[in-house]
């Protein structure tokens, strides 16, 4: 029986290792979701954006959307009515995915979904377009507090700040630190400077260059989304027993 494609439908769910387990990853509304079996209320699968496998809820699940847009703002909100006044239900964060309704046009600032609803078009990005500077993505999650395994601006840690930096600006990513360093764009050669944007690896953990001095991580230490001289970051992790910097990348640029 070939998997069957759902979507997202809560703000967020998180993707468990098993039934009622721990958090390994998690959702943002509007993702894919590939279920290979059922039970207990769990759907067993696949993420359709990275092939991450764990248990999703059922209940954060529904049928299939197309999405033609992706949330740019830091987040947002579905709308019962084109008002800002009409009363905001469903909170979406940073990267969710939507449908607008076909050959809709925005009404007072806000665009119709296809299923219900309406959303700030001011909030949203058609799902083609991509960011420029993952940097400037990640940024966007300054002081959002540290999750494991989060994936959002509600709670994120290292690996997911870099994948949804990256993937907003088209770069494929895997979900965990492990994984990038040894598939996002090409090793830094010894003594290359580093560049914004540029990757910093430890054993479990990861950081994102914002120039040759700085950069910005989601961090246990700080419990949050910062940014810090990078000296300082490598002797206090060192210091902490987590060991050096063991491997720097650069992601490439789409063509």
């Amino acid at each position: 029986m070939s998997p069957e494609l759902c979507s997202v439908i809560s703000p967020i769910a998180d993707l468990r290792d098993e039934p009622d387990g721990a958090r390994v990853r998690q959702l943002l509304h509007g993702e894919g979701f590939l279920v290979e079996r059922t039970g207990d209320g769990w759907a067993f699968g696949e993420a359709a954006k990275d092939g991450y496998r764990g248990h999703v809820a059922i209940a954060d699940l529904g049928p299939a959307i197309l999405p033609t847009h992706r949330v740019r703002a830091r987040a947002s909100h579905i709308y019962p009515a084109p008002d800002i006044k009409s009363g905001a239900r469903t909170p979406l964060p940073f990267g969710a995915l939507i449908e607008i309704r076909a050959d809709a046009e925005a009404q007072n600032g806000f665009l119709p979904l296809a299923k219900g609803g309406f959303i700030p078009a001011r909030h949203l990005a058609p799902i083609d377009e991509c960011g420029a500077d993952p940097v400037a993505i990640a940024e966007l999650f300054l002081g959002v507090p540290y999750l494991w395994g989060g994936n959002s601006i509600w709670g994120i840690d290292c690996s997911g700040l870099v994948q949804a930096a990256l993937l907003a600006c088209g770069i494929d990513c895997p979900a965990d630190s492990g994984p990038q360093s040894r598939e996002v764009g090409r090793a830094l050669e010894k003594g290359e400077t580093l560049a914004r944007g540029d990757l910093l690896f430890w054993e479990g953990h990861v950081a994102m260059a914002v120039d040759a001095g700085r950069m910005i991580h989601a961090n246990a230490h700080h419990m949050s989304v910062v940014i810090e001289p990078i000296t300082e970051a490598v002797a206090r992790i060192d210091a902490a027993g987590d060991g050096p910097v063991i491997a720097r990348r650069r992601p490439a640029v789409p063509s």
